[in-house]
C-alpha cells in the first residue's frame, strides 16, 4: 500500500471545534472552496448535455478542445494553437497528483516546486517515488530535475511572477531539458500585478516545447464540484498523456464538457466574481492589519498570506478563540510556518463577522 503523509486539513479538527463553539457560529476561512452560485450559463449547458449515453472521450470534444484554445488565445495570449496542444481534465489536482507517475518519474528524478506551496505538488511526487525539491531559484535546481512547478498566482502566498521571473524558469527548464509546468489556475484573479501565462510569447518567445499551463473553472467559474480542468501546452507531451488517460480512463464527463464550453465562452460572470472577491478583499485585509497582523505578497489570488510574527499554530488558536478558522502555514512548507492563508471565499456575510471579530 503506497504511504503519504496525512492530509493536512483533518489537523485542524481542534482548532474548528473551537470555533465553531463561538456564539456566532464559526467564519471558515480556511479552504477555497466557493460560496456563490455557480453561472447559469454552465448550469443550463449541463442540463442540456445530460442525455449522455454514450462514453466521451479523453481527449474531449471537438466544441471542447476549440472552446479551450479560444480561451487561451483571447485571454492569456497564447500562440496559435491546434487540438493536438490541448486536454481537458478531471479538475487539475488529479493532473498534479498523477502527473508524475503519467510521466514514468522514479527515484533518480527530482520533481521542483515553489518553497511555500500548495502540498499536492510533493505529494505527486512521492506517489512516483519520485524525489521532491522545494526550490525557487531555478538557477539552483540539480541535473537531476525531470519537472518544475510553478504556481503564479500563487497558493497560498498570492504572489506573481513577473515576465522576467517566468522568463529565468522557461531558459532554465530548456537547459535541462526539463518540462516546466505552470499552475496557473488563479490567474483571472489577479489585483496588484499583471498575472502571465508561460504560453504568452513574452515568457516562451511562442514555442510550446517543454512548457505546460494548468488552468480550471473551479474558482474562475464557482463550479469546483464540475471537476473540469485543462492543460495546454508542448503537443508531443499533451498527446502522450491522452495515449495514457485512455488506458486509465481519466475522462472529463460529456455533460461537464459542454458547461466547461459555456464557461470558458463567457466572460461577464468571471468579472462579476472578481469583483465580489475584490470587495471581501477591501474589508478583510485592512480588518486583519488593523489587528496586528502583516499581509505579505497576496498581489492575485483568492488568499491573503498573513503573519503575527510567530508560529502559525499560535495564530490559527488565537483566530479560533473568536471563531475565525484558517489554514497554518505549515501546510505550505517549512519556510511557511510563521504564516497563515486567510481565504476570500466566504459569504459576504461571514466576512463581515469575521471583520467585527478581529476588530474585537
Amino acid at each position: 500500500m503506497l504511504e503519504l503523509p496525512g492530509f493536512p486539513w483533518d489537523s485542524l479538527a481542534a482548532a474548528k471545534a473551537r470555533a465553531t463553539e463561538h456564539p456566532g457560529g464559526i467564519v471558515d476561512l480556511s479552504v477555497g472552496t466557493p460560496v456563490d452560485d455557480t453561472p447559469a450559463v454552465a448550469r443550463e449547458a449541463l442540463a442540456a448535455a445530460s442525455n449522455a449515453h454514450g462514453y466521451p472521450t479523453v481527449w474531449g470534444t471537438p466544441e471542447c478542445r476549440a472552446s479551450i484554445r479560444r480561451y487561451m488565445q483571447r485571454r492569456w495570449n497564447a500562440p496559435e494553437l491546434t487540438d493536438e496542444h490541448v486536454l481537458p481534465v478531471i479538475g487539475t489536482k488529479e493532473l498534479v497528483g498523477w502527473l508524475p507517475i503519467l510521466l514514468g518519474l522514479g527515484a533518480e528524478d527530482v520533481v521542483a516546486f515553489p518553497e511555500e506551496a500548495y502540498p499536492t505538488y510533493e505529494i505527486g511526487a512521492l506517489a512516483a517515488g519520485a524525489r521532491p525539491l522545494a526550490c525557487d531559484d531555478p538557477a539552483g535546481l540539480p541535473e537531476a530535475t525531470k519537472v518544475i512547478w510553478i504556481n503564479s498566482p500563487s497558493n497560498p502566498t498570492g504572489r506573481i511572477l513577473s515576465v522576467d521571473e517566468l522568463r529565468a524558469f522557461v531558459a532554465r527548464v530548456r537547459e535541462l531539458g526539463a518540462l516546466l509546468v505552470s499552475d496557473e489556475c488563479y490567474g483571472e484573479f489577479a489585483w496588484d500585478a499583471e498575472a502571465c501565462s508561460v504560453l504568452d510569447p513574452r515568457v516562451c518567445d511562442g514555442d510550446t516545447t517543454g512548457l505546460l499551463a494548468v488552468h480550471s473553472v473551479s474558482k474562475r467559474s464557482n463550479a469546483a464540484g464540475y471537476r473540469a480542468g485543462f492543460v495546454v501546452g508542448d503537443p508531443q507531451v499533451v498527446q502522450a498523456l491522452v495515449g495514457l488517460r485512455k488506458h486509465l480512463g481519466m475522462m472529463l464527463p460529456a455533460p461537464v464538457q459542454a458547461a466547461l464550453v459555456a464557461m470558458l465562452d463567457d466572460d461577464t460572470h468571471v468579472q462579476l466574481q472578481r469583483e465580489r472577491y475584490l470587495a471581501r478583499r477591501a474589508l478583510l485585509r485592512p480588518a486583519l492589519e488593523a489587528a496586528g497582523f502583516t499581509v505579505d505578497h497576496s498581489e492575485g489570488s483568492l488568499y491573503l498570506w498573513a503573519t503575527r510574527g510567530e508560529h502559525s499554530s499560535a495564530t490559527v488558536d488565537w483566530l479560533a478563540e473568536r471563531g475565525i478558522l484558517v489554514a497554518p502555514g505549515t501546510f505550505y512548507g517549512l519556510k511557511a510556518a510563521n504564516h497563515v492563508r486567510v481565504a476570500l471565499t466566504a459569504t459576504d456575510e461571514r466576512i463581515a463577522a469575521a471583520v467585527e471579530r478581529l476588530r474585537g
